[in-house]
């Protein structure tokens, strides 16, 4: 059970439009748990949609690396809920990729070097909140300026997420990956 509890349907109309625009417009399923709960608060919600949706659909960084950031940040955050709904409605990564993002770390067989730096730069923020020279160094390798940015600020947020979903004991969405099962949702 959820610390805050999930609005309900039937949802007054504006809640519901606002509901209807943080799903991404391919996914059918009902309006996520956290969605939900983040609107007991509808203008904290507001808020945060401007920089999450803005990561998701206007970023620089490419949709794979997108996501293996988004996966690695929450495995490491152990989030199983936001890394669960992500291998589902976002299939980038293969599923040998997902389950490293939860079992191996950055020097797994499984990454490329591009892929190796971002992970050990998520690593590298998750233990030290900040990224160490060399590494920096291995990623500004495969990222612009504006790259490298958007790394950074999509690594918090996602840190963020992760924060907000454990402390508010989110169950995982009934359709969502899991961290023990992620093989049969990897794209």
């Amino acid at each position: 059970m959820t610390r805050i509890a999930p609005l309900t349907p039937p949802y007054p109309p504006d809640i519901e439009d606002a509901l209807r625009r943080w799903m991404a417009p391919h996914v059918a399923h009902d309006p996520l748990v956290l969605f939900r709960v983040l609107h007991r608060h509808p203008e904290l919600a507001s808020r945060m949609r401007v920089l999450g949706a803005g990561l998701l659909a206007h970023g620089e960084l490419p949709a794979a690396d997108r996501e293996l950031v988004i996966a690695r940040a929450c495995a490491r955050s152990g989030c199983e809920y936001e890394w669960g709904v992500h291998a589902v409605v976002f299939p980038e990564l293969t599923a040998d990729e997902l389950a490293a993002t939860v079992h191996d770390g950055a020097d797994a067989p499984v990454w490329s070097p591009r892929q190796r730096a971002l992970v050990g730069a998520v690593d590298d923020l998750h233990d030290t909140a900040t990224v160490s020279p060399a590494r920096w160094a291995e990623l500004a390798v495969h990222l612009p300026d504006t790259q490298l940015l958007e790394f950074l600020v999509l690594a918090g947020w996602y840190r963020t997420i992760s924060g907000l979903a454990n402390a508010l004991a989110l169950p995982p969405e009934p359709w969502a990956a899991r961290f023990g099962n992620n093989a049969d949702h990897a794209g």
